[in-house]
């Protein structure tokens, strides 16, 4: 967004909680950035407010934001079909149309007399089209010729400081592999250079979609990057792990049958899931050398990537989005000004 001309008065790094427990802990920051959104809202007086994703920040706004007459556009819709259904209540009543980008969406929300669009997704739009060689690559960022895995430990710190050091533990069982992170765009390398301790393996920022088209197999935290994992037809292993609060909390709520995207949209497990306990060192090293070595499983995974990209529809999301939410905008009352 930034790079589109729009102007940051908060970074999101600032907002990124994850987990009930950590919530908890960090409710006054939260409530302050709240406060200090709605602050700058009426500063700014818009026409129409534009939420994407982050629900349990986003609704808060939603809610402000209809009481004070502004109306809501959301853009990638809160999951209530995985948890919190309660929520479409408030929903209904505070946002004025949802722009959907996962298929299943559109018929649920729909049936639930909701103002929705399905847009397709916005990853399809940001596929790498480079001709970079393999090669190319690797030597741009002074990789080795040994088959390459990709590391996708998450985006949030803390996703990162639970994730990547279990991932770094196949860096000595697989001597004959290149392990490469994909550094998240709002973390540093001092970051990563303080979780790695003394693993060498590289990060490499800004070039996440060359590291999944080049890679020959990934270990990717639960989260959009397993679906951009599939659009690539990588092979993958999803991994997730929380606080035990967190996940003790979570697994009496969420009432979905698969955390990775891909297994949500083709409603089977097309790619292994290890959850919580089940994501230690053995497991991991076990999923990895069939996704190295077992053809039948790699081709099997990737027929399921073929139909992935099927369901989800063409690229150009983010086109259709603006188009269809100026068209919205456009045709809202308008609002009379102070001078009137």
């Amino acid at each position: 967004m930034q790079q589109q001309g729009a102007t940051i008065v908060k970074h999101y790094r600032e907002l990124a909680f994850m987990g009930f427990y950590e919530v908890l802990l960090n409710i006054r920051t939260i409530l302050r950035n709240i406060r200090f959104c709605k602050e700058d809202i009426l500063e700014f007086k818009p026409d129409a407010l534009i939420l994407i994703d982050y629900p349990g920040f986003n609704l808060r706004i939603a809610k402000w934001a209809h009481e004070n007459n502004i109306p809501v556009l959301y853009y990638i819709a809160p999951q209530v079909w995985a948890w919190k259904e309660n929520r479409i209540h408030a929903m209904k009543k505070h946002i004025n149309h949802l722009f959907v980008v996962l298929p299943f969406e559109k018929q649920y929300f729909e049936e639930r007399d909701m103002p929705v669009t399905f847009v397709g997704h916005p990853l399809l739009d940001e596929i790498s089209t480079t001709e970079e060689s393999s090669s190319a690559f690797r030597q741009r960022n002074k990789l080795t010729d040994k088959p390459m895995v990709a590391l996708l430990p998450g985006s949030r710190k803390q996703e990162i400081t639970t994730m990547l050091p279990i991932m770094l533990q196949m860096e000595k069982r697989f001597p004959d592999v290149q392990f490469v992170i994909a550094g998240a765009p709002a973390q540093t390398s001092e970051f990563y250079e303080s979780v790695k301790q003394t693993s060498q393996v590289p990060v490499l920022f800004g070039q996440t979609s060359e590291i999944l088209r080049h890679a020959s197999a990934g270990l990717i935290t639960s989260g959009t990057a397993t679906l951009e994992a599939g659009i690539y037809q990588l092979p993958q292993v999803v991994c997730y792990k929380g606080s035990s609060i967190s996940y003790a909390i979570a697994k009496r709520l969420v009432k979905i049958k698969y955390i990775s995207l891909v297994n949500l949209i083709l409603d089977r497990q097309a790619v292994t899931e290890l959850i919580q306990h089940e994501l230690n060192a053995e497991r991991l090293s076990t999923e990895l050398n069939q996704l190295l070595h077992d053809d039948q499983r790699r081709e099997s995974m990737k027929r399921s990537y073929s139909e992935l990209r099927i369901v989800l529809g063409g690229p150009g999301a983010s086109n259709r989005t603006a188009t269809a939410m100026l068209k919205i905008i456009e045709s809202l009352p308008k609002q009379p000004s102070d001078t009137e």
